[in-house]
């Protein structure tokens, strides 16, 4: 094997294994920052003995015995922690049994890997430094990847992830489930913190496209991990088919010169449909659980009912419309308002949708989102009110931050300045 074979598969060994390797550690040391540290060191021993003696055959446990290796070395040297910390210390030994001992640890890997996403998307943490941290963490991202990913400094990535692990250690944060009563509001942390990176890709907000896949590939690679985990909780079921059935629009959303295709244009028969029945699915489990649909789970069946319509012409905006009802007594945001007033709309005429959006208007929260302008152009636009919405579309271009979206928009006012 090539010192660059041996290396790429490293990486891809490190991506698969790292969140088990960081999760045991952590239960292990207690500390995330150390343990990251350690199955780095892990990481790095293999960088040095793989090529030469090739890569071992279970590689997730090797690199735990020598990341345990590393540990009980490290705390012998730290006479105070050694006097504080004798019976981890001894612990660590007595699991320092080789490969074979070490393959036991897939025994505890789901608790413990449950146990690392609740705490990296802790809510002592601002949503950023969560975000960041899941990727590392749990998505085996360098902070490169993620800095890129986002269009940020690297430097601040770096900050922020350094800034979470200190902020987890002073808050003594522990490494366990929460209980019944706290688990509600984590699990929330959670599914907010992997959607938000697969919105990220899915409508990338800044930079020159429209999406990036490997965000998505991330997202639905933790959301379906916790799937597993979270067997009976319904609105992980609901963000699992959300994710799968958007994403199965991908090749389909942007057109030959990365212009966005807006979901009635759509090639249908470029969509995924392996993820569109892994989301059906995925609704059906949710729906299965019982009790009123949540957020995820009304947002999913939103994108089932386009997922079903074998044409743009046989969807049942209707029912979309009061899924969007639903959906804005649960989370009466703004953005879900927008969004319904589309669906308005679509079933009831655009002047029944520009309604709405006309008292969204003043919301604070909508000033800079260049989508508000952009639905108002385009109902404004079906009413043939052409000159103001024109007006409306060079609005949401000077607000957009994405290079596509700027120049759809753009386009979409020059049209109107021709009609």
């Amino acid at each position: 094997m090539t010192l660059h074979d041996a290396n790429r598969t490293i990486d891809a060994i490190w991506r698969i294994e790292s969140p088990k390797l960081i999760a045991g550690l952590t239960r292990m040391v207690g500390d995330i920052g150390v343990a990251e540290e350690l199955a780095q060191d892990a990481v790095v021993a293999a960088l040095v003995q793989w090529p030469e003696s090739g890569i071992p055959g279970n590689p997730g446990a090797w690199l735990m015995t020598i990341a345990k290796r590393r540990a009980i070395d490290r705390f012998r040297r730290d006479d105070a922690f050694a006097r504080k910390n004798e019976l981890l210390i001894r612990d660590l030994e007595l699991r320092d049994g080789g490969e074979h001992e070490a393959d036991k640890l897939d025994d505890e890997f789901e608790d413990d890997l449950l146990r690392l996403i609740f705490i990296a998307c802790h809510p002592v943490l601002s949503v950023k430094a969560r975000v960041a941290l899941t990727l590392r963490l749990l998505g085996g991202l360098t902070t490169a990847e993620i800095a890129r990913a986002f269009l940020v400094e690297e430097p601040t990535i770096a900050q922020r992830i350094v800034r979470a692990k200190r902020t987890l250690s002073e808050a003594h944060v522990p490494f366990e489930v929460p209980g019944a009563s706290e688990r509600a509001a984590r699990l929330s942390s959670v599914l907010e913190v992997i959607y938000l990176v697969f919105n990220e890709g899915y409508s990338a907000t800044a930079g020159d496209d429209l999406i990036r896949p490997e965000l998505c590939v991330d997202a639905l690679r933790l959301g379906r991990v916790l799937a597993e985990l979270a067997p009976g909780e319904a609105e992980v079921h609901g963000l699992v088919a959300l994710m799968e059935i958007q994403a199965s629009r991908s090749k389909a959303r942007v057109g030959p010169s990365g212009e966005p295709i807006l979901l009635l244009e759509q090639d249908r028969g470029k969509w995924d449909h392996l993820l569109i029945r892994r989301g059906l699915a995925a609704l059906e489990r949710a729906e299965r659980l019982g009790g009123a649909l949540g957020p995820y789970a009304l947002q999913a069946a939103i994108a089932a009912n386009h997922a079903r319509s074998r044409t743009a012409d046989e969807t049942d905006w209707t029912r979309i419309a009061a899924l969007y009802d639903a959906l804005a007594e649960v989370i009466p945001s703004p953005v879900v308002h927008l969004n319904r007033a589309v669906a308005i709309g679509m079933a009831y005429g655009p002047q029944a949708g520009l309604e709405i959006v006309d008292a969204l208007t003043t919301e604070p929260a909508l000033r800079t989102y260049h989508l508000l302008p952009s639905v108002r152009g385009d109902l404004l636009e079906k009413l043939g009110r052409f000159s103001e919405a024109r007006g409306e579309f060079e609005r949401a271009a000077s607000l957009a931050q994405n290079a596509r979206d700027r120049a759809f928009l753009l386009e979409r006012a020059a049209k109107c300045a021709m009609s």
